[in-house]
């Protein structure tokens, strides 16, 4: 059996006797000697490389994608009866600890502070009044509402930090009850008046797609701060700069945008009270190589693939 994988993981891999794994570039074309691979590991490959290689790969039975989502995966074009697995677990840390400091950088107006630095300027204005929420601004987590949209494996590792922190979380799925040891509500129109910090960790899909849009955005209180960590398609971006230029927002932290790269004329960019990072909170899928030999050997052995998708 052969298992192709990305070079810029790096991984080393305990396979099994009988399993060769070769490495590819994703940048380049596949080499024709690679075509009878019946696995393939994805990381960086684009959606275009996917759609020129997949078909080639005609012995293909298994994608083990790194990525948490793997729509670029399930959208492209392989064959439906190849098995699709996902890198649900391997970034709940990293993107738990990437969303946490946008929020933080949110709340404690880091932006300000930093401005304040490069102009040498030591100024507490802001900072001075001895309450949590200074003329009824967001100006700390603590004792704040947290509401985390798209409470899977990364919010539950995410809500005992911000607890710790001081926050009050709930997470919002489509059945109400618990999970993660934190309630989870599924109406999120009822939730979203009184939420302070609102998280998005949806993944892409069809149903996902502007699920955050001008009508749920008014819901929300004006000192209200947004943090997306999971897919930009999920946020209508117009409506979000129009809210955040209006003062319906006080912030929002984009680790995602609709349109990757961020073209350079969108109006996220200078849209007040907005920190951008280039989709970098996820960029270490840490234990990868542990799931795909796990998920080899269910393989060779005819057992359930571990986060099987399709």
């Amino acid at each position: 059996m052969k298992i192709l994988v990305p070079a810029e993981l790096e991984l080393t891999l305990d396979l099994p006797d009988g399993v060769e794994a070769v490495e590819y570039d994703p940048f380049r074309p596949l080499s024709s000697a690679d075509y009878d691979a019946e696995a393939i590991v994805t990381w960086l490959a684009s959606a275009e490389w996917m759609d020129e290689n997949f078909p080639h790969l005609t012995e293909l039975k298994f994608v083990q994608s790194c990525m948490a989502g793997p729509d670029r995966v399930l959208n492209s074009a392989l064959r439906t009866d190849v098995a699709v697995c996902s890198g649900r677990g391997l970034h709940d840390r990293t993107v738990a600890e990437h969303a946490t400091a946008l929020l933080l950088s949110l709340v404690r107006r880091m932006q300000l502070l930093m401005e304040r630095q490069e102009a040498h300027i030591w100024n507490q204005e802001g900072y001075e009044a001895p309450v949590l929420r200074p003329d009824g601004q967001l100006m700390s987590i603590i004792d704040a509402n947290v509401l985390i949209w798209g409470f899977g494996s990364i919010g539950g590792t995410l809500a005992p930090i911000l607890t710790t922190l001081g926050a009050k979380v709930t997470g919002v799925a489509r059945s109400d009850g618990e999970r993660h040891g934190y309630p989870v509500t599924s109406d999120i129109r009822a939730a979203l008046p009184n939420t302070d910090v609102l998280i998005m960790i949806l993944p892409a899909s069809e149903e996902t797609t502007k699920a955050l849009d001008a009508e749920l955005l008014e819901l929300l209180p004006a000192h209200a701060m947004l943090v997306n960590v999971g897919r930009g398609v999920t946020i209508d971006e117009d409506a979000l700069v129009e809210a955040l230029t209006a003062g319906k927002l006080a912030g929002a932290a984009l680790d995602v945008a609709a349109t990757e790269p961020l073209p350079a004329e969108s109006p996220l960019w200078d849209a007040p009270g907005v920190i951008i990072t280039p989709h970098v909170a996820g960029n270490r899928p840490l234990g990868a190589a542990d799931l795909v030999a796990r998920n080899v050997r269910h393989l060779l052995a005819g057992e359930p693939l571990e986060n099987r998708v399709r």
